[in-house]
């Protein structure tokens, strides 16, 4: 079986899918492996230590077209599912709520699209779970950019010109990104505060040397998964309401709030930056689904009255080798997880609990469930 791995070299995309290691585990297992020319220049991984690793160097157009699983970080163009044959399996991050039309062009093409967002977020798919891996790097990231963007040190520091106290630091969402910002801004010597609508979440907040702020908002609670449920607008206003004097004591606010498939959500208004004193730096790490902060902009640091609000996409690659190590290990555990070792073949078994939540597409139709009844 061919395994092909495609490069998304782009304007904000530094990462890749597969790294000379990676690609080895695979070779190991029997397949035939398949790397775009210049895969992982960008991070000083060689086309000869690929070569070494026992993959083969070869063009974008024979990887789509003559490959039997396609692996990539960035969803694929129209014209990239055109070039694909038929059968071909693709994994990759897709968006699948928000992008009806490659998942259509999926589905006419005969192509198995694997979603890396939807994989289970149980105990047995943890190691193939992209998602929660870059997470926790964007999390350690938004703090050493906020470190590096203040004008202030972070932690408490005695001199013989007096003490100097420890930034405020406010996490806002207490997820794989929000715990991984908490734990980073203390070790920086931080006082850290985190909210979080999931009440469950206080513990590993505290375990990380966090306070955590508690607002009362009636019923909440989390999915499945263990995403936090949607919040009613009622409760969107009391949440804003409570945030706004910490937010307005900080001077580094952290969002990682996050809807899966949808928007996320706005939880801190113009009002609320407004009342946040000049050099203060807020981070938005849900600003490519929508974002967390009034006036936030994909890409770009805005300045109001004094307060940066910043909103770069693609935060994980901030720290582009470790993340394209973890990815690769996401991607091998996933191969691994799916394949006939008698057949030397990626089999997708449908009856799988891991199968069934991230399958998209599926021998000409959308087979995924929660995707059917959107």
């Amino acid at each position: 079986m061919k395994i092909g791995i495609i490069n998304d070299a782009l304007v904000d995309e530094n990462r890749i899918a597969m790294t000379p290691q990676g690609a080895a585990r695979l070779v190991k297992k029997g397949a035939e492996v398949v790397i775009e020319t210049n895969l992982g220049a960008q991070l000083n991984f060689t086309n000869e230590a690929y070569s070494r690793a026992g993959s083969k160097l070869s063009s974008r157009a024979d990887i789509l077209a003559n490959t039997d699983v396609i692996l990539r970080i960035r969803k694929p163009s129209l014209d990239d599912i055109n070039a694909m044959k038929p059968g071909t399996i693709q994994v990759s991050f897709l968006d699948p709520f928000n992008e009806k039309e490659i998942v259509n062009a999926l589905a006419a093409k005969n192509v198995s699209a694997v979603s890396l967002e939807m994989i289970p977020r149980s105990t047995l798919a943890q190691k193939m779970d992209a998602l929660s891996s870059q997470a926790s790097l964007a999390g350690y990231a938004a703090v050493i950019l906020a470190a590096e963007r203040s004008k202030k040190i972070f932690p408490m520091m005695t001199t013989p010109a007096g003490t100097i106290p420890p930034a405020r630091v406010f996490i806002v969402g207490a997820g794989v990104a929000g715990l991984q910002a908490i734990a980073t801004a203390k070790r920086l010597g931080a006082r850290v505060e985190a909210f979080d609508t999931r009440p469950v979440v206080k513990e590993q907040v505290q375990s990380l040397g966090g306070k955590f702020v508690e607002i009362d908002l009636g019923e909440t609670g989390q999915t499945k998964d263990g995403y936090a449920k949607a919040l009613t607008p009622e409760q969107l206003a009391k949440q804003r309401e409570g945030m706004s004097k910490i937010c307005a004591a900080s001077d580094i606010v952290i969002t990682t709030a996050q809807l899966f498939g949808r928007k996320a959500p706005v939880i801190i208004t113009r009002e609320m930056v407004a009342g946040m004193k000049p050099g203060s730096i807020l981070i938005d790490l849900a600003v490519e689904s929508g974002g967390n902060i009034e006036g936030s902009l994909v890409g770009k640091e805005v300045d109001i009255n004094g307060v940066k609000i910043i909103g770069f996409a693609n935060m994980p690659g901030k720290a582009a080798i470790d993340a394209s190590e973890m990815l690769a290990s996401n991607f091998v555990n996933f191969i691994d997880h799916s394949w006939n070792k008698e057949k030397a073949s990626v089999e997708l078994n449908l009856n799988d609990d891991i199968i069934k939540g991230c399958l998209i597409t599926y021998q000409g139709a959308i087979v995924n469930n929660a995707l059917k009844k959107q």
